[in-house]
């Protein structure tokens, strides 16, 4: 029996404001303090910008969610220090330990109603259960699944959200996609080539009715 095609109709967010910029950020022939959009992240300075916005994968991943199912969207920056007060990011000085899954899950799940899971060990071939089953997952990969990299430096590290499935394709979409090569939203990326990036853990997000 052939898999069906889902594809959730999820909002796209990336993890700095200006999407189209995200290649210029990523590669450093840009610095995310001039962002033009930075004030849009809810930081006091582009420097407190530009300090979180490479880190805030998670956060992007947990903006989109809560678009898809009718929440309120709280800007990036104040929702990143939410996190850290529960527990879900740490910070010492100019280190961030996270994003750590079990925090994260309870507080998304107390706060917005929305069932979040850590599952440490997450089968590929659960994620499309999951999304058959109406929710979305973020799933741990190595940043270049961006551009498929035939040999990543490893695997996780960086959060993107799938958002549906084909019999060939986990569609994704990831915080620092590339608008010039369309991996941004609903990014397809081969089943054949997820496991060269993937750390097999992940969070399942079910936020039941839209609303």
């Amino acid at each position: 029996m052939t898999a069906p095609t889902i594809k959730h109709p999820v909002p796209y967010y990336s993890q700095w404001e200006s999407a189209g910029l995200v290649p210029d950020f990523v590669t450093g022939t840009r610095d995310a303090a001039t962002d033009p959009l930075w004030m849009k992240s809810g930081a006091d300075t582009p420097q407190e910008y530009a300090f979180w916005a490479p880190r805030m994968c998670g956060v992007a991943c947990l903006r989109m969610a809560l678009d898809f199912w009718g929440h309120p969207v709280p800007p990036s920056v104040p929702l990143v220090h939410e996190l850290v007060e529960a527990g879900a990011y740490v910070r010492e000085g100019d280190t961030v330990k996270g994003l750590i899954y079990q925090p994260f899950a309870r507080h998304v799940t107390a706060r917005w109603g929305i069932e979040a899971r850590s599952v440490p060990d997450l089968p590929v071939s659960e994620i499309q259960q999951a999304l058959d089953g109406g929710a979305l997952v973020m799933l741990s990969v190595h940043k270049t699944i961006r551009t498929l990299d035939p040999t990543p430096a490893g695997k996780g590290g960086h959060l993107v959200l799938a958002v549906g499935a084909t019999p060939d394709h986990v569609l994704v979409n990831n915080p620092s996609g590339f608008p010039t090569n369309a991996s941004q939203q609903s990014a397809p990326v081969p089943w054949s080539d997820l496991g060269r990036f993937y750390a097999g853990r992940g969070i399942i997000l079910e936020g039941g009715l839209r609303g």
